[in-house]
């Protein structure tokens, strides 16, 4: 989601998909852990932290598929948000972004993507549409402190209510609140996925234009426009016939199947069809596609870290569910999603 939504930390896109390792030595409980506010309150103060300080550093995500590391830099100049990322290992990608315009450069393919994309997948994707719902589906506990990339930070547990969601272990700046690590938690509470700042220099000055003048050279790449139609889910035929878990639909669109949203299927016409759900905090993608007997064989499911996947057939349809939830959770949304017509 996605190209998705990466877990808490939405850095660039799929591409840095990883588990999580065992977590580092834990934090250091306080003598006497002041009162905290409540998971909305604190949550949004994080959220609201990472628009409005500049900062740039080395983000790593690590888990049992691997390590993914990416230099980051997040400047802001009034209501202006400028990004740029590179990733440091694997494939090489670039990513700068001009508030929700998103340029996306491969250079050894020599494709750039330039996409408009919703804020819910910027860096960090903590406080989503439905947030006010978020103290139902979770609770706040404060872990005293610790340190990470030389900065003193609070340490936070956001555990969920039911068996629908994922728990949460956050670690804040304590100066500016900024999101300085965050891991993922199973049911056991065992660590699914870990991403966590290496480095990071925070008020940094701003320097808009080492993301606008990369995104004005566009000389010798193949320009890939994506093109993403709003769209309801019922007046496409579908509609899921009951709630699912506390999440609500904060989007939908029809957008072109992943080869030919990246250049590699460039004479492609096929679409497929996006519900996009939040329970504030987490995502779940639905996908709808017509079945392709040659490409869609047999029902499947896996997971790498957090994110799961459920794909399976549905009359004349092919539906793939993704989210950093359970897989109980992607059967809710399979069972609950009814063809209409």
């Amino acid at each position: 989601m996605l190209s998705r939504p990466l877990s808490l930390l939405a850095l660039v896109g799929a591409a840095c998909v990883y588990p999580a390792v065992a977590a580092a030595a834990g934090p250091t409980a306080p003598a006497a852990a002041p009162q905290r506010p409540d998971v909305h309150t604190w949550l949004a103060r994080i959220h609201d932290a990472a628009s409005r300080h500049n900062f740039q550093g080395t983000l790593v995500v690590t888990g049992s598929a691997g390590v993914s590391s990416a230099r980051i830099a997040h400047y802001c100049e009034g209501r202006n948000q400028f990004e740029r990322s590179e990733s440091l290992d694997g494939q090489a990608r670039r990513m700068f972004r001009h508030n929700e315009v998103v340029y996306t450069f491969w250079p050894d393919s020599r494709v750039a993507v330039v996409e408009q994309r919703e804020a819910t997948a910027n860096f960090p994707a903590l406080l989503q549409d439905g947030g006010d719902q978020l103290s139902a589906y979770y609770e706040l506990r404060a872990q005293g402190t610790d340190r990470v990339a030389g900065h003193d930070a609070d340490v936070l547990l956001v555990l969920p209510r039911d068996a629908y969601r994922y728990g949460y272990r956050l670690w804040s700046d304590r100066a500016t609140n900024l999101l300085l690590r965050a891991d993922v938690l199973g049911r056991q509470s065992e660590v699914l996925e870990t991403s966590a700042f290496s480095d990071l220099q925070i008020d940094v000055r701003p320097q808009p234009e080492s993301v606008l003048q990369p995104m004005r050279k566009l000389d010798g790449y193949h320009v890939v426009r994506p093109t993403l139609t709003p769209a309801r889910l019922e007046a496409e035929g579908w509609t899921l016939d009951h709630p699912v878990a506390g999440f609500r639909q904060i989007s939908c669109v029809r957008r072109p199947m992943d080869g030919s949203s990246v250049g590699l299927n460039e004479g492609s016409t096929d679409q497929v069809l996006q519900a996009i759900y939040s329970d504030g905090l987490t995502y779940v993608s639905v996908f709808i596609e017509p079945y392709d007997a040659q490409r869609h064989q047999r029902e499947t499911s896996g997971s790498a870290g957090a994110t799961q996947t459920l794909s399976l057939r549905r009359g004349d349809w092919w539906l793939t569910i993704v989210g950093d939830v359970p897989p109980s959770t992607l059967r809710l949304f399979a069972d609950a999603l009814e063809r209409k017509k």
